[in-house]
């Protein structure tokens, strides 16, 4: 506890990230539509945009301590009457700030899922079938042109 009071602060920030990307993640499993938890459709989009609102908060918490943390070290690296050890902005502050990024954005993402389920109901698209049993390989070899119409097989000529 004797560190200073911004790092104690970036430390508390992180962990709160964290902990609300786990929560996040636990109530985005339960909001997608192919978890069979969590009822209709329509408390699923709740639960999912909730999620999505968990992991903006939890991008929200890294970014700020990311930045928190790296405006300290540039401005005691600028600092010409700063004579302790000076240091430089590291790999970790960038995948920081790239992992808070994308903590945002799938939370983006994850709230505007229950934009999706509020239009209408979505069209299927039904299978119609090959058009030919005769392969490209049999009209090549075949000389004399097939006037008998295409044979069309069901589901059960296969098995």
């Amino acid at each position: 506890l004797s560190l200073p009071g911004y790092i104690q602060a970036c430390r508390g920030l992180m962990i709160s990230a964290v902990c609300l990307g786990f929560f996040g993640a636990i109530f985005g499993l339960v909001g997608m539509k192919c978890t069979k938890v969590g009822g209709s459709d329509q408390t699923k989009a709740k639960i999912a945009c909730l999620a999505g609102l968990i992991f903006i908060l939890s991008g929200l918490c890294s970014m700020t301590s990311c930045s928190l943390y790296a405006n300290r070290i540039t401005s005691e690296f600028f600092d010409p009457s700063f004579v302790a050890q000076k240091y430089e902005l590291g790999a970790a502050l960038f995948i920081g700030w790239a992992g808070a990024s994308l903590c945002i954005i799938g939370g983006i993402i994850f709230c505007f899922s229950i934009a999706e389920n509020s239009n209408s109901a979505r069209r299927g698209y039904a299978y119609n079938g090959a058009t030919s049993v005769m392969s490209s390989r049999t009209k090549v070899h075949n000389n004399v042109p097939d006037k008998t119409p295409p044979k069309h097989f069901d589901k059960n000529a296969y098995v």
